[in-house]
C-alpha cells in the first residue's frame, strides 16, 4: 500500500480499524523507559503503561533480548508438546501467587481470556443445587461473553443479551456479601480493585469476609488480578495486602510487559476441576510469550520493583496532594495503580490537558483519572510527573 502525504493516519484508522474504539490520541512511534515519542517527535511521559501492561517500560534491554531470543530458538509448538519455558513460568507463578505444590497454571493470551477459564473452572463448581456465580456491581472482567457476563456494567452487557445464565451482581458490601453467599453459590468473583471503575478498593474487611464465607460454603473465590498483580499495588498481588488465599487468580497484562499472555492459576482442591480436553488455546502457553515473562518476572522479582511500587506510589500520592487545585478530591488505590476523584466531572479534560503537557494517564470515567506507570519509575520520572501534572490541572483551572 502507497500512503500519500494527503492520507492521515486519523483517516486511515477510520476507513480500515474496525469501530469499536474512538479515534485514537496520538500516533505514538517509539518509546525508551517510561518515555513514549509520537510521529510528530513529541516526548510524553507514560504514566499509563499500555493500562498496566509495560511494566518495564518501553524497550527494556530485558524484555528486547528475551523476545529476541526466544525467536530465534522456538516460538511455538502447539500445545500438543510442552517446552522449557512454559514449565517455568507454571512454577513461578505457582510460587509468586502463594498457591504451591497444589497449584496449577493455565496459560491463554489475554485476561478476558483468563477470565473466560475462570467462568468456566466456576461452572465445573457447579451441582443441580448451586448454580449460582456472584460478581460485584461496577466491575469489569473482559469484553468477550463469558468475561462481559461476569462484568457488573449493564450498559456494557445490554447489547450482547442474552449474556451465558447463573450470574448475579451484588453491591460492594460486607451486608450483600452476607446475603448473597450460601451453598447455592459455585464461585464468587472479585477485582481486589476495580481498575476500569475509576481504581476503587473494596471496603475494610471486604475481601477476608469473602474469603470466610466461601470456604464455608464451599464456594469458589476467584481474584481478578489482571490489573492488580505483577507487583503494581506494592505486593506481587493485591489480596497479599489482607493475608487472605483465592481457590484461583486470573492474571495478564504487567506478567509479560507488553507480550500478549493471560494466566489461571489454581490453588487447592480447585486445581482438580478441570481435566483433559475441557478447555485449551493454540497458542496459550507459547515458548516466546512464556519466556518473555519469564524474563520479566525475573527482573521485576530481581531489580526490587514490587517494593519501589510501593515506594513511588507513595511519592506520587504526595506530589498529587501537593497540586494547589478546587477539582482534587481524593486519591485512590494502592501502589502504581492511583486513582483520582475530582470534584467535578472534569476527568476528560484534564487527561487531555495532561496529553498536551506531555503527560499520559485515563479517565475511566467522567470524575476519576487513573495513574498505573511502569514499575521502573525513579526521582526523575516522579518529578517531571509533578511538573506536567500541575500543568494540567493549572489549564483546566484556568478555563474555568
Amino acid at each position: 500500500m502507497t500512503v500519500t502525504a494527503s492520507d492521515s493516519w486519523q483517516s486511515r484508522f477510520d476507513t480500515h480499524i474496525m469501530r469499536t474504539l474512538g479515534m485514537p490520541l496520538r500516533l505514538l512511534v517509539r518509546g525508551e523507559g517510561a518515555y513514549v515519542w509520537d510521529d510528530t517527535g513529541k516526548e510524553y511521559l507514560d504514566f499509563l503503561a499500555g493500562i498496566a501492561v509495560n511494566s518495564l517500560g518501553h524497550a527494556h534491554p530485558v524484555f528486547v533480548d528475551a523476545v529476541s531470543q526466544q525467536a530465534a530458538t522456538l516460538a511455538h509448538v502447539s500445545n500438543y508438546f510442552s517446552t522449557p519455558p512454559q514449565l517455568e513460568l507454571a512454577e513461578r507463578l505457582t510460587r509468586l501467587t502463594g498457591a504451591g505444590e497444589g497449584g496449577r497454571a493455565y496459560f491463554c493470551n489475554s485476561g478476558a481470556e483468563a477470565n473466560e477459564a475462570a467462568f468456566k473452572l466456576a461452572r465445573l463448581n457447579s451441582t443441580e443445587r448451586r448454580t449460582r456465580i456472584v460478581a460485584l456491581e461496577n466491575g469489569f472482567h473482559g469484553r468477550t461473553m463469558g468475561a462481559l457476563a461476569l462484568t457488573g456494567k449493564p450498559a456494557m452487557r445490554e447489547p450482547f443479551e442474552p449474556m451465558p445464565a447463573g450470574v448475579e451482581h451484588i453491591d460492594t458490601s460486607i451486608e450483600a456479601l452476607d446475603a448473597a453467599i450460601d451453598d447455592t453459590v459455585a464461585a464468587l468473583f472479585i477485582e481486589p480493585i476495580k481498575g476500569e471503575a475509576g481504581v476503587l478498593g473494596l471496603p475494610a474487611g471486604f475481601l477476608r469476609r469473602a474469603r470466610e464465607l466461601t470456604e464455608r460454603h464451599g464456594v469458589l473465590l476467584v481474584l481478578d488480578e489482571i490489573q492488580t498483580g505483577v507487583g503494581r499495588t506494592g505486593e506481587w498481588f493485591s489480596y497479599m495486602h489482607d493475608g487472605v488465599t483465592p481457590d484461583a487468580v486470573t492474571l495478564a497484562k504487567g506478567m509479560a510487559g507488553g507480550f500478549p499472555i493471560g494466566s489461571l492459576v489454581t490453588f487447592g482442591w480447585a486445581s482438580d476441576l478441570f481435566s483433559k480436553g475441557m478447555h485449551g488455546s493454540t497458542f496459550g502457553g507459547n515458548p516466546l510469550a512464556t519466556a518473555t515473562a519469564n524474563a520479566v518476572l525475573t527482573e521485576i522479582e530481581t531489580a526490587g520493583l514490587v517494593e519501589n511500587a510501593a515506594k513511588r506510589g507513595r511519592e506520587v500520592r504526595a506530589v498529587i496532594s501537593e497540586i494547589d487545585s478546587p477539582l482534587i478530591g481524593e486519591l485512590r488505590g494502592q501502589g502504581l495503580l492511583i486513582g483520582v476523584g475530582l470534584t467535578e466531572p472534569v476527568a476528560v479534560e484534564v487527561s487531555n490537558a495532561a496529553l498536551d503537557a506531555g503527560l499520559i494517564i485515563n479517565a475511566p470515567n467522567d470524575s476519576s483519572l487513573r495513574l498505573a506507570p511502569p514499575l521502573i519509575i525513579g526521582d526523575d520520572e516522579v518529578r517531571e510527573f509533578g511538573n506536567r501534572l500541575r500543568a494540567a490541572f493549572a489549564a483546566v483551572d484556568g478555563a474555568r
